[in-house]
């Protein structure tokens, strides 16, 4: 149904026994053997056309507005130059108007998608880990209108969205009124995304709990009327950024990928880089020098939310 199977690192137990907690310290800072997983984490692959079912979309209109939001699946379509991949369509149109029997409604012009909630097993609420990586990740190919890129957590207030924009360079109309567009990737750092309520920017900010995402989606809350559509292929986490290279938290040196790509990462070729490490001469570093991002948490810029 998803991208390729891929090898997750599991999550650290912490002992509340003194010795075995000293024990586990001294692992975490000698940080042998401490690598960021490298294949993908698939949220959306919307080359199945089951994905679909799994999302569902909002608008004003639930509080008498009068935009409108949809969501399409599209083949690939080969034949196109380039290729299309398969995706789904958000597209809609955007009205502010304000409903004449909802004096208490001031601000209409809003429409978004996100997927609907997972369900439970016997072990509980099911939820997204994307704790081990750096990035959020989107195949898409955008009109050029604000979009924001939604994460909700299991937070205590349940009204909290992470919110940041995406920022696209390929969009329609980026080079010219006549230019169509085309598909891009765009990579999102986890830790930029901004703990917002309904659409305000709250303090203090938080650090998103990555271990229990209950959803990710994309809403267009630009206030400007008229119609919109943006492309979807697929969404994962990713540790690789666009130059298909490891970086940013622990382990950053030791997972360099050098150029690859993420459709060229395999489980060979990982084995091979890992028998080439083995064999480079061993040179000692302070912690400050292994690991420079410790105790950095990114940046408080948060002029692009809008």
């Amino acid at each position: 149904m998803f991208l390729p199977s891929l090898r997750r690192c599991a999550p650290g137990f912490w002992s509340k026994t003194s010795k075995e907690f000293q024990r586990a310290t001294k692992f975490a800072l000698n940080l042998e053997g401490l690598h960021l997983p490298v294949a993908p984490y698939p949220i959306f692959d919307f080359a199945d056309p089951e994905a679909i079912s799994t999302l569902k979309t909002m608008s004003d209109r639930s509080v008498g507005g009068f935009s409108t939001a949809d969501l399409t699946q599209k083949p690939a379509d080969p034949s196109s130059d380039p290729s299309s991949p398969a995706h789904v369509l958000f597209h809609g149109n955007i009205s502010t108007k304000l409903p004449t029997d909802r004096p208490d409604i001031v601000r209409t012009g809003y429409a978004a998608w996100r997927n609907i909630d997972r369900g439970r097993t016997l072990f509980g609420e099911l939820f997204w880990d994307v704790d081990s990586y750096m990035y959020l990740a989107l195949r898409v190919k955008s009109d050029g209108r604000k979009y924001f890129v939604n994460i909700q957590t299991d937070s205590i207030v349940e009204s909290d969205i992470h919110q940041h924009r995406l920022y696209t360079k390929y969009h329609k109309g980026a080079n010219g009124p006549d230019d169509p567009g085309q598909w891009e990737t765009v990579w999102i750092k986890l830790h930029e995304f901004v703990r917002t309520n309904h659409g305000v920017v709250t303090e203090p900010q938080s650090e998103m709990l990555r271990q229990k995402v209950k959803s990710f989606g994309i809403g267009l809350t630009d206030r400007q009327a008229g119609p919109f559509e943006l492309r979807v292929a697929a969404l994962w986490a990713t540790n690789l950024n666009e130059r298909g290279q490891v970086d940013g938290r622990t382990g950053w040196e030791e997972g360099d990928q050098g150029s690859a790509r993420l459709h060229e990462v395999t489980e060979e070729k990982l084995a091979q880089k890992m028998e080439e490490k083995r064999k480079i001469p061993k040179v000692k570093r302070s912690f400050s020098e292994r690991v420079p991002h410790f105790g950095k948490v990114g940046t408080n810029d948060y002029s692009a939310v809008r």
